[in-house]
């Protein structure tokens, strides 16, 4: 969707520099360029030189009229999601990311639309009915360049039930409808953790947190008030880089100054964290946060080592004594980059069951859904392969020995900072006891364990000589 409101604006803004946005075959081609999504096997100086390694999901797109910028886009699941936000001033010298506000109103409305469509892709013909009402709910949503409602799921798909004005002038534009029936409240803690480990002395192990509480209210009233508080257990690491839902109506400000860049002191705000809201109809993350633990849930050490024409694998895992051994899943996988399929494969196992993909270039060992007593498991064994055909699995990164062993797992009512929802601690002004869920999880996101053998990919080492 183009707005030739928002194009004028820019051109006003940047005069003689302003760079206009081409036909949408001519800015999909050159966003599919900078994405590396085509001719990603030929080097390019002006997007593949190392003075453009992008830490960000915005560009910088080449077109017939020049450099456009910014240009916010990502690639999820098969589908790209992008748009041009417009930077309210002048572009030379481009100024700071978060001085861009139109950054992060784009970024919202681009999550919005992709929490819209992604339960859907796998069902093409659902997907088609979505993305063809897309264009509808943008109209609401984003009636004239300008972000309202990012919610796009909450958004009618025809214009006969749109309500312009909300019929109570108490209750908030972002709840769409109101609720009839007995109160309750879930709440879900879903932590994810990722993970790069080497074992090596040279290249440090890093893991991060990050949280993400969603809530979803049913609640009577126009403008119901809920306040929910997060607790951690003592000595807990305290949560940081909090950010809240715009439905939050007050908040600590020392809670929000907590932030990951800056090292761990006394002073630090430790909780609990009080969230007073009026919720939306529909469900919303509360807030998101991270936090610096002090270990991974899972210790491993990967070993790949080339014997003349066999490989020996070697790996071994460790839960750590902390975290609770009760698995929904928990499986390594080891994939085999630029060879062939396996041929032959010899292997003894501590715990669980190792299986070979169809493909025959990957190793999947199903540990299950606990940990046997000494908290450690092994797998042990050589691989052989014959050659190589295109059907199968290149890796620019994983050449030679260079390989990985990725852990996915999922531990339900366990959180690796300890973060958890008192149900008794939340507080609904309303008539009626309401009832209370809670939940929480751990989920494995990136967990990479790297083959200490070979060099680690320079990309995860430390920058010091």
């Amino acid at each position: 969707r183009r707005y030739p409101t928002v194009e004028l604006r820019a051109e006003t803004f940047n005069g003689s520099t302003h760079v206009p946005v081409p036909s949408d075959s001519a800015f999909l081609k050159a966003l599919l360029f900078e994405l590396r999504l085509v001719d990603d096997h030929v080097f390019v100086e002006q997007r593949d030189t190392c003075t453009r390694i992008n830490h960000s999901s915005v560009y910088s797109v080449s077109t017939a009229a020049g450099e456009l910028w910014p240009v916010l886009a990502f690639h999820k699941s098969g589908l790209i999601y992008a748009c041009v936000p417009l930077v309210e001033g002048t572009l030379e010298p481009r100024p700071p990311l978060l001085t861009v506000s139109g950054l992060s109103q784009g970024l919202a409305l681009l999550l919005g639309i992709m929490d819209y469509i992604a339960p859907s892709r796998k069902n093409e013909a659902e997907m088609n009915a979505k993305v063809g009402q897309l264009r509808n709910l943008l109209i609401q949503a984003c009636p004239l360049g300008t972000p309202l409602n990012t919610n796009i799921r909450s958004l009618n798909s025809s214009f006969e039930d749109i309500q312009e004005m909300p019929a109570d002038k108490d209750q908030p534009a972002w709840r769409s409808s109101t609720y009839k029936g007995k109160p309750q409240v879930n709440v879900c803690i879903t932590e994810k953790v990722k993970c790069m480990q080497y074992d090596q002395r040279d290249v440090l192990d890093t893991w991060q947190v990050y949280g993400a509480v969603n809530c979803k209210c049913d609640i009577e009233g126009s403008a119901p008030n809920v306040t929910l508080s997060l607790n951690l257990p003592t000595n807990a690491p305290p949560l940081q880089d909090i950010v809240v839902h715009h439905c939050v109506t007050s908040v600590d400000p020392a809670m929000l100054m907590s932030t990951s860049a800056e090292p761990l002191h006394d002073s630090v705000y430790n909780g609990p964290y009080k969230f007073p809201f009026i919720p939306p109809s529909e469900s919303f993350n509360l807030c998101y946060y991270t936090s610096q633990v002090p270990v991974p849930p899972i210790l491993g050490c990967y070993q790949f080592i080339e014997e003349g024409s066999q490989m020996k694998i070697t790996v071994n895992l460790k839960l750590h004594e902390s975290i609770k051994n009760s698995f929904e899943y928990c499986e390594a996988r080891i994939p085999f980059f630029n060879r062939g399929p396996i041929a032959q494969l010899e292997y003894k196992v501590s715990y669980g069951q190792l299986d070979l993909s169809r493909e025959k270039s990957l190793l999947v060992w199903v540990i299950g859904q606990k940990f046997p007593k000494s908290l450690e498991v092994s797998l042990t064994g050589t691989v052989s392969f014959s050659t190589a055909g295109k059907e199968h699995p290149t890796d620019y990164v994983c050449t030679g020995n260079t390989a990985y062993v990725k852990l996915y797992f999922r531990i339900p009512d366990f959180t690796l900072t300890g973060c958890y929802v008192d149900q008794h601690s939340v507080q609904i002004f309303v008539p009626g006891k309401p009832k209370i869920t809670a939940s929480r999880e751990l989920i494995s996101s990136d967990y990479y364990i790297w083959n200490s053998r070979a060099p680690a990919p320079m990309v995860y080492k430390p920058l010091f000589d």
